[in-house]
């Protein structure tokens, strides 16, 4: 294995997936995506090198992809020859309102869910980053920004860490020197970390400061408190120590995409006891014999925490229910065009 390759997150287990292509192609990892072109990173000697690379719909392919990239020839310019099976995706509800996700990125290995001081952040949004990190496949750590900004970010930290919990929480400045000390333990060599958060969280600023360089663009918040979107697309950006590292653009609360998967983990300890319910069709309402409600009456679970998990239990039901009337939507289409043309072939009559 490469130096270069281990540098982008490549390892045995990515070449096994690989074997296919080996004698045609070479391996490469999707640094950006547009419209009719990617950037990809690829090993060169002893660096490495990023190539554009035309594509079309058909080749499905994110920021943090791994890919076949076969060379040029006198046929055809340099191609998407296919992509490796993903190991986790982050997904969001796509923008056009269509019922199914989309995929924003992929093969991350850890979330940081970006969470500035000021506007304190809300329980529920981090409850809500928490689910769609956890349904990625990835590992998440919250990131508590600006800390330079307010005097008691460490109070506001610990509010933060009551509505995640088994999820590490740290505070970050990452204007001063040393601010971002606390993250070296987590951002390590051959891993990948995606940067998620709403517009104005820092997450741009906290790139920056990662790979010690102006690598993303910065810009001032609003004086409501929103931030401004300043990261315009995702991108992989390769970082001193051996990480990589993904920027993504700001995430709108309402666009998150929530599945009862990611819920599970997130409101771990409430989904630990819906196994001690008397009934195995408990709503968590009146049932007697109710684990999670016995729980709320003594203080273990506080009703807010409950609250939340009910609303995004129902949010989560919804999405499926329409990600299932959309494919029966498409079945039916689709055998009205098969009639169509059996009808206009004379099979069978009209």
């Amino acid at each position: 294995m490469s130096r270069e390759l281990a540098l982008l997150g490549w390892d045995d287990a990515w070449a096994d997936a690989f074997a296919p292509y080996a004698d045609t192609a070479t391996p490469a990892r999707i640094a950006r995506v547009d419209r009719s072109a990617v950037d990809v990173l690829t090993p060169d000697v002893g660096a490495l090198r990023r190539l554009r690379v035309d594509t079309d719909r058909t080749d499905d392919v994110v920021t943090g992809d791994w890919i076949a990239v076969q060379p040029p020839t006198d046929v055809h310019d340099t191609a998407i020859a296919g992509r490796l099976p993903r190991r986790t995706t982050i997904r969001r509800a796509a923008a056009s309102g269509r019922s199914e996700p989309q995929v924003i990125a992929a093969n991350v290995d850890l979330v940081l869910i970006c969470l500035p001081v000021f506007p304190e952040p809300k329980p529920t949004l981090v409850e809500r980053l928490l689910a769609l990190a956890w349904d990625s496949g990835a590992t998440p750590l919250v990131v508590v920004t600006k800390a330079d900004l307010h005097a008691e970010a460490t109070a506001i930290a610990a509010d933060v860490a009551e509505a995640a919990p088994g999820v590490d929480v740290v505070v970050v400045d990452a204007v001063h020197p040393g601010g971002t000390d606390c993250l070296t333990p987590h951002v390590t060599a051959g891993r990948t970390v995606a940067l998620i958060g709403k517009s104005g969280a820092g997450k741009s600023t906290l790139a920056n400061a990662l790979a010690g360089a102006e690598v993303a663009a910065t810009g001032e918040i609003r004086d409501d408190g929103k931030g401004r979107h300043t990261t315009t697309h995702r991108e992989l950006i390769p970082l001193p120590g051996g990480a990589v590292l993904l920027d993504t653009p700001g995430l709108r609360g309402a666009g998150l995409w929530v599945t009862e998967d990611g819920l599970d983990q997130a409101f771990a300890e409430i989904d630990a006891l819906v196994e001690e319910c008397r009934f195995a069709d408990c709503a968590h309402r009146t049932e007697p014999g109710c684990a999670v409600l016995a729980a709320v009456d003594d203080g273990r679970i506080p009703q807010r925490r409950l609250e939340s998990w009910r609303k995004l239990q129902r949010e989560a039901q919804w999405m499926a229910s329409r990600t299932d009337a959309r494919l029966r939507s498409e079945q039916r289409r689709a055998w009205k065009i098969v009639s169509q043309e059996v009808r206009r072939s004379g099979r069978i009559r009209p």
